[in-house]
């Protein structure tokens, strides 16, 4: 009669927990553990002040330091001079400072969303050691929201600048405060855009270099795109055409929907005026951002990051 071997049995392994904590050996934290949402706080802090050179090397300061100081210097000659001269009202508008000062504000974007994600992409590792797992998610909006509002104080900035300017030369309190308010809507608005585009194009080259170049690029073109277009629909009398070109162009995109919702003048000739034009550019706006945020999450679950 023959025999079997016993094998032992081996015990099911329990579902990985949520809250699992990493332990490697380190000296024990016996103190508050704080839960998934100070993760993303830190990872978004770190990234806001990663993009301006904080607690990097000081080579890593002077490109964004230097856009923000050429964003910064025409608004602050503007208010010397309307203090100087006692002019009575400002040679630009809140919002149209965004399109006149398009070229830097394209920059900072194309150096710093690289930044933001090409390093972790490409050597899969990140700036911060958590304890615990991350989830994809949390990553990519903390990532997102870092970009964002770096974006919204380079452009906020120069316009409260245009604020006091006015409000020293004593221009009417109330109609500066509702075109100040109205001009950090506008880049809020830019600046929820701008990161969405510029991540995706980062997340999808790994090398830095290539991301700047990559992402500044296809602002420009898709820019010189979008004016040929409107050029060409004029001349041919489709004037709704050119309007709808501009829908491309996110510096257009966002100056259209600024001059429309706060009815204020248009950097652009080719400015939304009827109701139609106005839903399709807010249906390009929503469509780029929310289709911004799928391509970024595919891409780190394809990459296997997270």
């Amino acid at each position: 009669m023959s025999s079997q071997p016993i094998v032992p049995a081996v015990p099911a392994q329990p579902a990985a927990a949520e809250d699992v904590i990493h332990d490697i050996g380190f000296r024990h934290y016996d103190g508050v553990r704080f839960g998934r949402g100070w993760i993303v706080r830190s990872l978004l802090v770190d990234t806001l002040r990663g993009i301006f050179g904080l607690g990097r090397p000081a080579r890593a300061k002077v490109m964004p330091w230097i856009l923000v100081g050429i964003l910064l210097a025409p608004p602050l000659v503007v208010a010397l001079v309307a203090v100087l001269t006692g002019a009575t009202s400002l040679p630009i508008t809140y919002t149209e400072y965004l399109s006149r000062l398009w070229l830097p504000i394209a920059l900072f974007v194309a150096g710093s969303a690289p930044y933001a994600v090409s390093r972790d992409l490409r050597y899969g590792v990140l700036p911060l050691y958590m304890s615990r797992p991350m989830v994809r998610t949390d990553y990519v909006w903390a990532r997102y929201g870092g970009l964002a509002i770096a974006m919204f104080l380079i452009t906020a900035g120069p316009q409260t600048l245009l604020l006091i300017g006015a409000l020293l030369a004593k221009m009417p309190v109330g109609d500066q405060l509702t075109g100040w308010l109205g001009g950090l809507l506008a880049s809020a608005v830019l600046a929820v855009l701008l990161s969405a585009i510029g991540l995706v194009i980062a997340a999808f080259t790994p090398r830095r270099g290539l991301g700047v170049a990559a992402i500044i690029t296809t602002l420009l073109v898709v820019q010189g795109i979008s004016e040929a277009l409107s050029r060409v629909a004029r001349l041919q009398g489709a004037t709704t055409w050119a309007v709808l070109a501009g829908a491309i162009d996110p510096s257009r995109l966002v100056d259209g929907l600024a001059a429309k919702i706060l009815d204020v003048t248009p950097a652009s000739q080719f400015a939304p005026t009827t109701g139609g034009e106005v839903a399709v550019f807010v249906l390009v706006y929503v469509v780029l951002v929310a289709g911004a945020g799928a391509l970024l999450l595919r891409r780190y679950r394809k990459a296997g990051r997270l």
